[in-house]
């Protein structure tokens, strides 16, 4: 299929709330990730992310959010307490194979869950996350954030770097990119595949999946491209 025009179906997934696949690189994890737009978040997609993908559910959030928020990553927080608990200091992820860091922030729950694990109760977080990024956008991210969720929770907070793919292209940065690209609120759920071998599902098998279950399966240099391009464009 054409490039731009399977960007263009994917966008409309997204849009319409439904789950797109994304593999990022062979150079780097080599994996695929189920992708949903938080604003249509349901306790389905939810269950499929948790049977289907079977990776870790969380929540990657646009820079222009995670900023306004004034999200640390974890490793900072970390840092920032090994003065207390020195085997902060030695569990450093110094050695990330395929990365120079992670973008994991903090992990929440939306104050209106119970015990944050259901399908239910994550699917409400991760709606909500979508309504605090609009809070954001009004100025009132940081009062909004703190009287809605609590922190640890069961959903994982990943931060999008601030160039997005521009700087780095791990799955927060190229599906908060999809997400800016499609128009959508820019916060997004994603879940890395698995296989039953206990691997990551490869991407021959992934895009088979994709087949099977009319989903869309984008690589990651196909958003790469769009969003450098449409960025250079722009003049940004």
């Amino acid at each position: 299929m054409d490039k731009k025009k399977n960007l263009e179906r994917a966008m409309r997934s997204l849009r319409s709330g439904n789950i797109v696949l994304v593999f990022d690189d062979a150079e780097r994890e080599a994996e695929t990730d189920m992708v949903v737009a938080a604003e249509h978040c349901t306790p389905h997609h939810v269950k499929v992310l948790r049977k289907e993908a079977g990776g870790l559910i969380c929540a990657a959030l646009h820079p222009r959010v995670a900023k306004a928020l004034e999200l640390p990553f974890l490793t900072d927080i970390y840092q920032s307490a090994v003065h207390r608990y020195p085997v902060l200091g030695d569990l450093a992820p110094t050695d990330i194979p395929y990365d120079e860091r992670s973008s994991f922030t903090i992990p929440v729950n939306h104050r209106k869950t119970f015990t944050g694990i259901t399908d239910r109760d994550r699917a409400l977080t991760i709606r909500e996350l979508a309504k605090l990024a609009h809070k954001v956008e009004e100025g009132l991210g940081k009062e909004y954030f703190g009287l809605n969720f609590r922190s640890p929770g069961h959903v994982h907070l990943l931060r999008a770097a601030d160039g997005l793919v521009a700087e780095r292209r791990g799955h927060t940065e190229l599906t908060t990119a999809l997400a800016e690209l499609a128009g959508i609120t820019p916060v997004v759920a994603i879940c890395e595949m698995m296989d039953d071998d206990g691997g990551a599902l490869s991407k021959k098998k992934a895009i088979k999946y994709a087949e099977a279950h009319n989903m869309v399966f984008l690589e990651g240099c196909e958003i790469v491209d769009a969003y450098l391009g449409k960025n250079k464009g722009s003049g940004g």
